[in-house]
């Protein structure tokens, strides 16, 4: 597989016939390389499911990269910006997989969800920054936990942290829009109270939570 500076890449995947079909090629298996370890933490690549979902990721991943071409800044190597996608589609397609699978329970009181995208560490964050995120982490949950009240805690989870659409939610919690909106709306305002005397920026955390 040839080395692409950035330019080459943009080039590549710009061009018609065979330069082009080989840059998405060899574009599909850095995708399917990087996502075992991306995923690791969320999915076992020895799980029957996990090739299927690595084939789907690689596939949507290539249609947006394309799509997007001209939205790359060249801040970052074009292939970190690609992983970047493929491990945001993967995640996202791991919680469309646990809301169809899972009971309200089994979403809210796992621990091993995929975190808030704002909060998931960066992978060309210091060791220092990426404790810090997972120290944040840990301190959100424990105040979601002791601050809210059992069902503003699944309403909270459910569409923050499992990134829900709302009628989704809606229908886990046996409710309907309207008064889920209030829900959120009280445990937000409890949980701005509690984070600022725990002398934690309350816009960055409640960030993560915004109504959708």
């Amino acid at each position: 597989m040839a080395t692409r500076t950035n330019e080459a890449w943009l080039s590549d995947l710009r061009a018609e016939g065979e330069i082009r079909s080989t840059a998405i090629e060899d574009l599909r298996v850095i995708i399917q390389k990087g996502l075992p370890y991306a995923l690791s933490r969320w999915l076992s690549p020895d799980q029957p499911q996990f090739n299927s979902l690595v084939d789907e990721v690689t596939q949507e991943t290539l249609l947006r990269v394309l799509d997007q071409l001209d939205t790359f800044e060249g801040r970052s190597q074009f292939t970190t910006w690609v992983h970047k996608i493929a491990v945001r589609i993967a995640l996202t397609e791991l919680r469309r997989k646990r809301w169809r699978d899972s009971s309200l329970d089994e979403l809210t009181e796992n621990e091993d969800i995929p975190p808030p995208s704002g909060l998931l560490a960066d992978p060309q964050a210091g060791p220092e920054t990426s404790a810090e995120r997972t120290d944040m982490l840990a301190r959100v949950r424990r105040i979601i936990n002791e601050e809210l009240t059992e069902r503003q805690r699944q309403a909270l989870l459910l569409l923050g942290v499992q990134d829900m659409p709302m009628e989704e939610a809606a229908r886990k919690l046996k409710t309907n829009r309207n008064a889920l909106y209030k829900l959120l709306h009280d445990a937000r305002l409890r949980l701005r109270t509690r984070l600022a005397t725990e002398e934690i920026a309350p816009h960055e955390v409640l960030a993560l939570f915004e109504q959708k």
